[in-house]
């Protein structure tokens, strides 16, 4: 996501961080790092990164659909595409700053508009409807990222990363929440000081959440009462200027999470330990599963989308039932 400049010293921070990357800073060698010999359980030494397509401003929330593209969010143009695998881009909808993406069960595009400070939901046609923009009558700071829960309601983070330039901040917290098929909103936990990406675990019991001011990331108990409990931390990404913090979050069938981080994508077994890293060109924000058998992961990171077959079959909220 592209960070604003805003009332606080972080938001400062992580601004002139993403204006160095959209700079045209040297591009790292792909690799694939291993910490653990796990890590290869996942991924084929061989393995190669493919670029799908480039020249974007800033890149995020990409959502893979069956039809053979990856929706992807432009947040320095403004725009949501269609991403095709030879490289052509189609242009969905003009939105100031969409970020994160997902579809719901039906297979609707929801996103979080930063500029509208709502959660809304785009037809395929580009025509969207606002789902959720106030909680308790005051405005979100700037909505984040999203996911499908194993009840089929939607949630999603709301740090003030970008909340608009000259928009005052209405809620005094950055808040995980949960939106219900009525329009509910209800605060899930505001215990993170930047809550981002966010995923479930594959059975449903597990809500990971990192928090990119701290550079951890967190992990709740999902109760059945649709709460959360037991926050706790997961594990940590340092990192040095530059490098990238926790942002999005993705988690394969066997529960191992895939969060981007320092230098590209940290890859994590479901009891914390840091199986490796899958270090990229430039520096990731999201991902998603995708292709026929879901063994693909798609990789928005800075100016382009990338691709990189896995071992691991991902796991994909909507279309668990």
């Amino acid at each position: 996501m592209k960070w604003r400049f805003v009332v606080t010293a972080l938001v400062v921070c992580f601004t002139l961080a993403k204006l160095c990357v959209a700079q045209k800073e040297p591009k790292r060698e792909f690799q694939l790092q291993a910490n653990n010999p796990n890590f290869w359980t996942l991924f084929e030494r061989e393995a190669k990164l493919e670029t799908v397509a480039s020249g974007f401003g800033f890149t995020e929330g990409p959502v893979w659909d069956p039809a053979g593209f990856v929706y992807v969010s432009d947040e320095e143009t403004n725009k949501i595409f269609r991403v095709y695998m030879d490289g052509r881009k189609e242009e969905l909808i003009s939105l100031g700053d969409p970020d994160g993406n997902t579809y719901d069960h039906e297979k609707r595009l929801i996103d979080c508009a930063s500029v509208l400070r709502a959660i809304i939901r785009i037809d395929r046609g580009g025509k969207y409807g606002v789902l959720a923009e106030r909680f308790e009558g005051k405005r979100f700071n700037s909505p984040n990222d999203v996911v499908t829960g194993p009840d089929g309601a939607i949630y999603f983070t709301d740090p003030t990363l970008d909340l608009p330039k000259g928009e005052k901040q209405e809620i005094p917290f950055q808040g995980v929440y949960r939106l219900d098929a009525s329009g509910n909103v209800s605060l899930l936990t505001k215990e993170l000081s930047q809550p981002n990406g966010l995923a479930f675990s594959p059975d449903g019991k597990r809500l990971y959440v990192d928090d990119s001011e701290r550079r951890n990331i967190w992990v709740f108990d999902f109760t059945s009462e649709h709460k959360l409990a037991n926050g706790r931390i997961f594990g940590e990404e340092p990192g040095g200027k530059g490098d990238g913090v926790p942002d999005g979050i993705k988690v394969d069938q066997g529960g191992n999470l895939y969060v981007t981080g320092p230098k590209g994508i940290w890859v994590w077994d479901p009891a914390g330990h840091h199986l490796g890293t899958i270090v990229l060109p430039e520096q990731p924000a999201n991902l998603s599963w995708g292709d026929a058998d879901y063994r693909t992961l798609y990789i928005t990171a800075t100016t382009s989308v990338y691709r990189l077959q896995t071992k691991a079959r991902g796991f994909v909220p909507y279309l668990a039932n």
